[in-house]
């Protein structure tokens, strides 16, 4: 596909991150946490933070193991649909503003893309794939100083990324779930 790397969040283990070949790719170690009425990227984790806890609490564990929190598909009904002041001051590092599996996608992107520039933070955009089919179909270009994966994190910190892709049709969205479901 032409990609340098990935990153790959497993839901709430870390579990996944022991069995990664990367094939010569860049592999930047996550994972997706499920708050309350949120889902948080925790890139490069120690270990796994527990779910069901408040967006703030989440953020707050993530980063006292000096991890990087990333709100994943704000608005992106019904996994998620979170309140501005919450997450004003839960202090993120970055929002993800483009999510294959949201829908509809321009609209849902382009109101993730209003939360990020109203508080200032760096934006990124992944392809929430839980099927090779749609494998980045949205993504996130980042200009880091190099192919490891701490400069890859420091750069989404500090915004030297953009966010490219698309999203993922009827036909793929039905053959995820029942791929999902089927296991």
């Amino acid at each position: 596909m032409g990609f340098d790397g990935y990153a790959i969040c497993d839901h709430d283990s870390v579990e996944g991150l022991r069995r990664v070949e990367s094939g010569g790719l860049v592999v930047v170690p996550g994972l997706e946490v499920s708050a309350m009425g949120a889902h948080i990227l925790c890139f490069d984790p120690v270990e796994a933070v527990p779910s069901g806890l408040s967006i703030m609490e989440t953020v707050e564990k993530i980063h006292a193991q000096g991890a990087t929190a990333v709100l994943a598909h704000p608005y992106s009904i019904p996994r998620s649909f979170v309140r501005f002041r919450e997450v004003e001051r839960s202090g993120f590092d970055a929002i993800e503003v483009a999510n294959s599996a949201q829908m509809p996608f321009g609209i849902v992107t382009a109101r993730n893309r209003g939360l990020a520039e109203n508080l200032g933070l760096p934006q990124t955009g992944g392809s929430d794939s839980h099927i090779p089919e749609t494998f980045g179909r949205s993504y996130t270009v980042v200009e880091a100083d190099s192919r490891e994966p701490e400069d890859i994190i420091e750069a989404i910190k500090k915004g030297r990324t953009r966010v490219v892709g698309a999203g993922i049709s009827v036909g793929e969205r039905l053959l995820k779930v029942w791929r999902v479901l089927g296991k």
